[in-house]
């Protein structure tokens, strides 16, 4: 979801043919109803789809991360090219279902090694860090607006490096923190270009795609953080 974003908030200060503006009260309750419900339908999957999770990684891990990949980069291109919220919404669900299968597994895992703790401590910190990255983004937002390219050069590197360091066998503890620190870098800079593009229903579901990354990205390495702690 981080490719191309400078070049998306350029595009999204414009309207297109056939684009209506709306309330800033309705552009923000279509942008915060689209993250809630994508959160909602991860909570039905961790409730009930982590049987199917584990099978199918069981029985074809190559399969289940080709679909994810396949799933997410679908969604994720229809999301920053379609200017119609019905396409970008579809987009957004080919995003949150492999996402959600993946939560639903690690959240599933936790909890059954006994650390339903560790994950609702997680939850709280990502919840707190997110509406405390929002807060900074909307008191400082040329600041966070300027981020974006070297957001998207860190991200890349650190996965770099992150894959390097898994082939040599290498502790990860400190990506996990760099990671973190990223993507709350990504949410303030998301969340201002989100409250400085024209307001419009497709700019809306498109913000609240990126958000929702973000923000799932916090939560998955603060998780993998506090689990460490907890065995240390």
């Amino acid at each position: 979801m981080s490719l191309n974003r400078q070049e998306r908030y350029m595009e999204r200060q414009h309207f297109h043919a056939g684009e209506l503006e709306i309330s800033e009260r309705a552009y923000n309750l279509v942008l915060g109803g689209t993250l809630l419900y994508g959160f909602l339908v991860n909570c039905f999957m961790v409730k009930f789809c982590y049987g199917f999770a584990v099978s199918l990684v069981e029985t074809s891990g190559w399969l289940f991360f080709g679909l994810y990949f396949v799933m997410c980069m679908a969604g994720s291109a229809l999301v920053n090219r379609s200017v119609n919220p019905v396409v970008s919404f579809i987009g957004y669900n080919l995003i949150v279902i492999p996402l959600g299968l993946v939560v639903s597994i690690v959240v599933n895992a936790f909890v059954s090694a006994g650390y339903t703790s560790t994950v609702v401590a997680a939850f709280g910190i990502t919840s707190l860090v997110t509406v405390g990255m929002m807060l900074l983004s909307t008191v400082f937002p040329s600041f966070f607006l300027s981020m974006g390219k070297t957001l998207f050069v860190t991200l890349l590197l650190t996965v770099a490096i992150e894959l390097i360091m898994m082939l040599v066998g290498a502790p990860l503890g400190i990506i996990d923190y760099i990671v973190v620190f990223i993507f709350c870098g990504y949410i303030g800079y998301d969340w201002a270009r989100a409250n400085n593009c024209a307001r419009t229903v497709d700019n809306a579901v498109d913000s609240a795609a990126e958000l929702y990354v973000d923000i799932i990205g916090v939560f998955l390495r603060i998780l993998s953080i506090l689990s460490r702690s907890s065995n240390n």
